[in-house]
């Protein structure tokens, strides 16, 4: 039962008279709403019970409707989990014992599954008493020569029973598989439930280790590769969608190069992948680089190398960075493989862009003098222009020539968006805070780079260029860190 089905069974009990379907959907929208808020507020109504533990069901006998084990089979659960930590078998005994469970979880329902993810988050926890007796005496034994001791005595009281238990599970052949695919099943669901952060946070910081990029291999995806992989890219394809084989073809031309991090316990699965276009200049927009029709460019000229697609492939493995590493690397073997490169810059979507300006036009508007305001008007056939004018204009984009007041002002508000814009030391703009963070500078901005329906909902249909100066990827990440975003003189030349 979804959060939806609960809140409405759970408030029909305090409608009065027939218990008929028009009755319960009057409960529901009219006399019942001080019941939902106080629901979605944490507080439940008199006679409405809350979600049991774990803890709870274990010691019960029978289930509750919202509940899908019941207290026996939740019981019975939890014994084979502890099966699977019990430290007088093998490791070997242990990941047979952990993959018949997946078998398990491989049929069960999407509520049956979460009964699992309850228990390993809750029933797999640290011992209260021994963390508790082992920090006392590490903060007895600090300045003495006891400190070493007690210090890893406390750090291996607070290691919770779950992580060995994450352990056994990875050490069957398709373990890894599992519980990245277990972890992308459970994100969903954490923002409603906070019992299940626990298993999260531990699973990430498994992730983190096992999925260090030192244990990686870099393999480049070509027209050869097996087509399952083909299929793959076509499937993961998070940027600009692939639409059909003709198209992959394309970027997986002699001029294309697609390379992508790859597990060795996950050896036929992309973690990451970018697609690189080699070029003899810096590109300006997306359309002649997916142009199936287009002629492969000369690669003795190729001097400039274009990532225009980088994507996540396994939603498990949400706050494992793969990305800078991957382009660092990508970087080193184009320039090994093509030693006349020499620019290396990205043609990136910005695609929080136009919700931003729809939240920040009227202050941007604000900011220009009266002549520039005058034009704009006069452009916008609105004096004085609004935000909601600009926005208009925004959405319904004709062609405009580069002397456009309105192309000028779309193009600065995009400029100070990426340049000036930040939140918590950081670029607003995700993509931006993943290039910059990297060492990138904002290099330049291309009107109607995308023109596509997607292109124009998330940024105007502008595109932008990072640039990926090898020499100075260090002193941009320092003026990061001191709140100030590199950007070349062309994106300064923007602002108002």
């Amino acid at each position: 039962m979804n959060t939806s089905d609960w809140l409405a069974r759970s408030v029909s009990r305090f409608s009065t008279g027939k218990k008929t379907e028009e009755k319960t959907a009057a409960a529901v929208t009219g006399s019942a709403q001080p019941a939902i808020k106080k629901i979605a507020n944490g507080v439940l109504p008199d006679g409405v019970q809350p979600q049991r533990s774990t803890r709870e069901r274990l010691k019960a006998t029978l289930r509750q409707k919202e509940e899908a084990l019941s207290p026996r089979v939740l019981r019975r659960t939890l014994e084979e989990l502890k099966a699977i930590v019990d430290p007088q078998v093998s490791e070997v005994e242990g990941g047979r014992r952990a993959s018949g469970v997946a078998g398990w979880y491989a049929r069960a329902s999407l509520h049956e599954r979460r009964d699992m993810w309850l228990l390993m988050s809750e029933q797999f926890v640290a011992d209260a008493q021994k963390v508790k007796l082992a920090q006392a005496q590490f903060a007895a034994a600090v300045g003495t020569p006891d400190e070493a001791v007690a210090e890893v005595r406390y750090r291996r009281a607070t290691v919770s029973p779950r992580r060995r238990l994450l352990q056994r599970f990875s050490a069957f052949p398709e373990g890894f598989r599992f519980l990245v695919d277990l972890r992308a099943d459970m994100l969903p669901h954490l923002k409603a439930d906070k019992r299940l952060q626990a298993l999260d946070v531990e699973m990430e910081y498994m992730f983190s280790t096992w999925f260090d990029v030192g244990f990686l291999d870099l393999r480049r995806i070509s027209w050869d590769s097996p087509a399952s992989l083909i299929e793959k890219l076509i499937r993961y394809e998070a940027v600009h969608d692939i639409k059909s084989w003709s198209d992959v073809k394309n970027r997986l031309d002699s001029d294309r190069r697609c390379y992508g991090f790859f597990h060795p316990r996950m050896p036929d699965e992309p973690l990451i992948f970018v697609e690189v276009a080699l070029m003899d200049e810096m590109a300006a927009g997306i359309t002649p680089l997916l142009d199936e029709s287009a002629a492969p460019a000369d690669l003795k000229k190729a001097t400039t190398a274009i990532f225009y697609s980088i994507s996540n492939t396994q939603s498990g493995l949400r706050g494992v960075s793969f990305g800078d590493s991957l382009i660092k690397r990508v970087v080193e073997t184009l320039h090994a493989e093509f030693p006349r490169l020499k620019h290396f810059a990205t043609l990136s979507p910005i695609p929080g862009f136009r919700q931003w300006l729809g939240k920040n036009a009227a202050a941007m508007l604000q900011q220009l003098g009266d002549k520039e305001r005058s034009a704009l008007g006069l452009a916008l056939g609105f004096e004085p222009p609004t935000a909601q004018h600009l926005l208009t204009a925004a959405d319904n984009l004709p062609l405009l020539d580069d002397r456009s007041p309105v192309r000028r002002m779309l193009l600065a508000c995009a400029a100070h968006y990426l340049g000036r814009v930040l939140e918590d030391g950081k670029p607003l703009d995700p993509v931006a805070r993943f290039h910059l963070g990297n060492g990138a500078r904002v290099e330049r901005l291309n009107w109607l780079g995308d023109p596509s329906p997607k292109g124009l909902k998330q940024s105007c249909g502008l595109m932008v260029n990072y640039l990926y100066d090898l020499k100075r990827l260090d002193k941009h990440r320092a003026l990061l860190a001191q709140g100030k975003v590199p950007v070349s003189g062309d994106i300064e030349g923007l602002y108002i």
